[in-house]
């Protein structure tokens, strides 16, 4: 999959740009390369943040909802068990 590139001017500090520079020899690829790689793993942290943030919300809910269903099937449960002896001791 090949993603749409833009070429954009940016000012950096000076020691970043010189890191950024080191970095892309070390890698054996390009600054952009190196710039790109650093924006995308600090995105995946980003959404990885906030997939956690709505797990932790969500997941209390669900727990709330699997607590209220399991409370409502032992009462209809318990209400099927009282009227199969209802019926002359003949279970349906």
């Amino acid at each position: 999959m090949t993603l749409e590139t833009r070429k954009v001017t940016i000012s950096l500090p000076a020691s970043l740009l010189k890191y950024a520079d080191r970095r892309a020899t070390q890698m054996g690829t390009s600054r952009s390369e190196v710039i790109s790689l650093v924006l995308a793993e600090a995105l995946a942290r980003e959404r990885d943040a906030l997939a956690a943030e709505g797990y932790r919300f969500y997941g209390q809910e669900a727990q709330e909802f699997a607590e209220a269903s399991a409370r409502a099937l032992a009462e209809v449960l318990a209400a099927s068990e009282d009227i199969g002896t209802e019926n002359d001791g003949e279970t349906w």
